[in-house]
């Protein structure tokens, strides 16, 4: 029976790092490749300039904290947690996914290509912006808190974890400072790498650990994955509206097409973290046992 689940949670680990790297070059191929992802994603960003006024100081803030140095103290905390729990391994496997989704964002933002379609005039010389660096480091830190928290506090962990994340890649888009779809890209990143690192985690733990179906956390997976999902669905139905106007420059767009492409862009960058959070609670305990045999 142990055998047996192990192999089911390594081909679920597997199936969920494959569908995120096929989501992840979707968004690539379709934001970046295409005349209508460019449109969507430059209407998003010439629509943060509403209210933008009201919120600078927020966006400021949390931009600000995200830097190398805070990056190293949050990767150091955890691997601490990891430690003061007397699991070695899962120290260092948050670590490796903390340092592999970001330079792995890195690598992907310099080595992809973006043409110019003649439609984000503003931008023409600003190049790939996709994944966001920001945003990868926001997630990466909160899905490894997740994995390294005991679980009683796991779940609350979770929420706090991705409504930080949504927030930074919200706040990246109303800074001005990247595209919806890098964010996005950036947060399925981060959801490949979380499944490789419970593979490797799986892959670590000893014949006897068991796991115990009360740290399941299912309730909370599940409203974070259905809060997720709906966020997703306002998200495609606010940008199905307004794909309809994309023979119009973005320049010239109503107020309230602009609002439309910055709040369900917003909303998709929301949702998107929230399935990818949703996924890891709904199997962390089978990675990290409470029992370790």
């Amino acid at each position: 029976m142990r055998e047996t689940a192990r192999a089911w949670t390594a081909f679920w680990l597997v199936l969920l790092a494959l569908l995120q790297v096929a989501a992840f070059v979707l968004v690539w191929r379709v934001a970046v490749h295409t005349g209508t992802g460019q449109w969507v994603d430059t209407v998003a960003l010439t629509g943060n300039r509403i209210g933008q006024d009201r919120i600078d100081g927020p966006v400021d803030r949390i931009l600000n904290a995200m830097s190398v140095v805070s990056l190293l103290a949050a990767t150091a905390t955890i691997g601490f947690i990891a430690l003061m729990r007397g699991r070695i391994a899962l120290a260092i496997t948050a670590t490796l996914l903390i340092a592999g989704a970001n330079v792995s964002t890195q690598l992907l933002k310099h080595g992809l290509s973006r043409p110019d379609l003649g439609i984000d005039l503003e931008r023409i010389y600003a190049g790939n912006s996709l994944p966001s660096g920001h945003t990868a480091v926001a997630a990466s830190v909160a899905v490894a808190l997740v994995l390294v928290l005991p679980a009683k506090v796991r779940a609350f962990g979770a929420f706090v974890g991705a409504a930080y994340a949504a927030a930074a890649g919200v706040a990246t888009l109303s800074a001005g400072w990247h595209r919806p779809s890098d964010a996005v890209a950036a947060f399925l990143v981060v959801g490949a790498w979380a499944a490789v690192a419970g593979l490797v985690l799986l892959v670590t733990q000893r014949e006897r650990a068991r796991f115990s179906s009360a740290d399941a956390h299912r309730v909370a997976a599940s409203v974070l994955g259905a809060g997720g999902v709906l966020a997703l669905t306002i998200s495609v139905l606010a940008l199905a509206w307004l794909v309809d106007l994309r023979t119009v420059d973005p320049q010239e767009l109503t107020r309230r097409a602009l609002f439309v492409g910055y709040a369900g862009s917003a909303a998709g960058i929301a949702g998107t973290m929230g399935v990818v959070m949703a996924l890891v609670l709904a199997v962390v305990h089978r990675l990290v046992p409470r029992h370790q045999g």
